[in-house]
This record gives C-alpha cells, sequence and structure tokens, in this order.
C-alpha cells in the first residue's frame, strides 16, 4: 500500500503532469458507495439560461426566471442529459424489467420546444459540437458507441463503450463484464479507427475524474491512475491493489473538492459479501515539478 510520501509510477513515456499525496486514509463498515442518485431539485443539465429536469415519467426545460419552457411525457426516469445545438439527449431509466433490465429509450429532443426528434438505444451519452452526440451500448454481443446527427442518424460508430471524456476528440474509460476484461483507455477516431490506451484490470471502473488539462484520473482495481491526453499514463498511488481474479463485490467511486481527491472501495468480506469494509483515501493533487 502506499505510504503518504510516496506517489507516481510511470507506464512508459509520460507527459502526465500530476503527483499526488496521501493525506488520511480511514476504514468503517458500511455500505459500498454506489452511484447516487441526482440530488432532488437539481438538473440534469445546463445550457446558458436553461435548465434541463427530470422526473419519472417527465423532461422539463426551464429558463432563468423559474419559467418552464417545456415539458415532454417519457415512460421511465430520466437519469442524465446532454446538451448541443439546439437539441438535447437524455438517458433514461425504465420503471420496469424488460429484455434490456431496466434500460429506456434514449430521447433527441428539440431544446426549442421540447419535441421528439428520435428514440435511440443506448446507457451513456455524450455532446458533441453542432447537435451530435455520442450514444453507448454494453450488453447482449453489444459494445458499441454510435456518433449521432442532430436528426438521431448514425453518421460513425466504433466498437468500444464506456465513459466518455470529450475535448480534444474523445476519449473512452472503457467499460464491459469480461473477466478478464479488454478494457482499455482509448480515441475514438473519424471511420470507427480506434487508437489503443493503456490496458485496464476493472472491468467496471467508476467514473473518472477529469482534471483542467485534460488528464484523466481513473479508479482501476485499487491503483489510481491518470492518463494524459497522449493516451499515456502513470500509476499515481496504489490505494488497495486487487487482483483481477478477486475483483467481485468491490465498489469504487471518485470524487474531487478543490486540490483534494476522495478515493473510496468497498472490500466485501469474505464469505458475507452483504458486509464490506469501507475504505476512504483523501488525496492531495500536486503539479509535478
Amino acid at each position: 500500500m502506499l505510504r503518504p510520501e510516496e506517489s507516481g509510477r510511470t507506464e512508459g513515456a509520460t507527459s502526465v503532469p500530476w503527483r499526488v499525496t496521501v493525506v488520511n486514509h480511514q476504514r468503517t463498515v458500511g455500505q459500498p458507495p454506489y452511484e447516487q442518485a441526482r440530488p432532488q431539485g437539481q438538473p440534469l443539465a445546463r445550457r446558458d439560461d436553461l435548465r434541463i429536469y427530470g422526473t419519472v415519467g417527465e423532461i422539463s426545460c426551464v429558463d432563468a426566471s423559474g419559467g418552464t419552457r417545456w415539458t415532454h411525457r417519457c415512460a421511465g426516469r430520466p437519469n442524465a442529459a446532454h446538451v448541443s445545438g439546439g437539441r438535447v439527449l437524455v438517458t433514461t431509466d425504465s420503471l420496469e424489467y424488460t429484455p434490456w433490465g431496466f434500460l429506456g429509450p434514449a430521447l433527441l429532443l428539440d431544446l426549442a420546444d421540447g419535441t421528439l426528434i428520435a428514440e435511440l438505444r443506448g446507457q451513456r451519452g455524450a455532446a458533441l459540437r453542432g447537435g451530435r452526440f455520442v450514444l453507448g451500448l454494453e450488453g447482449y454481443e453489444f459494445f458499441d458507441t454510435w456518433e449521432h446527427d442532430r436528426d438521431g442518424t448514425v453518421v460513425d460508430s466504433w466498437r468500444s463503450n464506456g465513459h466518455y471524456i470529450v475535448g480534444t476528440g474523445i476519449r473512452v474509460v472503457e467499460v464491459a463484464r469480461n473477466l478478464p476484461t479488454r478494457s482499455r483507455v482509448v480515441r475514438l477516431l473519424p471511420g470507427g479507427v480506434i487508437e489503443r490506451g493503456p490496458q485496464l484490470t476493472d472491468p467496471q471502473t467508476p467514473r473518472p475524474l477529469v482534471l483542467e488539462d485534460g488528464t484523466i484520473l481513473v479508479l482501476d482495481a485499487g491503483v489510481l491512475r491518470a492518463v494524459g491526453r497522449r493516451l499515456d499514463a502513470t500509476v499515481l498511488a496504489e490505494l488497495l491493489p486487487i487482483a483481477p481474479d478477486r475483483l467481485s463485490g468491490y465498489v469504487g467511486a471518485l470524487h474531487r473538492d478543490g486540490d483534494h481527491i476522495t478515493a473510496v472501495i468497498a472490500e466485501p468480506h469474505q464469505g458475507h459479501p452483504t458486509r464490506h469494509t469501507v475504505h476512504t483515501w483523501t488525496i492531495a493533487l500536486h503539479p509535478r515539478t
């Protein structure tokens, strides 16, 4: 385990300009850090003076004065929204179990009036420029990302899926269910081309953090990794390294508060899979000099 004064092991040549110091490590017995629902009253997305809200059965657009511009009825529970170029893409959870589990449709709406443009299928999305979006799906032989134009038409596709980071191109921290995993951090290039970066150990990495310079922080099987824009990688901290054959039941999360990172890993008790030791690290983030 990393001592507080240790940080940074490079995986090949890297330009990642960060190092860390572990400030504190606490252990408690409790519940895993399952992804929490968005706090009540918080919008799913913001764009200029508009806010997109979602409640069970309804999506709404509210302006800065609090007036409702439009509402759109839906069959499920909206969980995320992405806005670009006069369009909004809303992913939903189904209220009933279906062949896709509790995955509901992804709705492409006109931002001006809430008119349905297209009903799509996907778990995670991200906004590109000009009313375009990427939308990904994993399971039942799917491990795919599609780029949709403002009318919902597929204009490109890739055999990849996961957490999307849009900036200089589209990077993906891949998420799949296979063990051993073949997931990586990759970049999606035009024409379905994939530039492959560092290999991951955990097939279900939690949502990563993105720093101001575009560096991605990934909590991968108990190891905090930094991945730069060029897909170069550095191990910042070996917090609680987990062997690939022991990953079942572990749950992790990353949060940022200013110059500090909080990493949480819930470790299941042997023979008692519903009981967990919850490890919480407070980590100071420093520019590398």
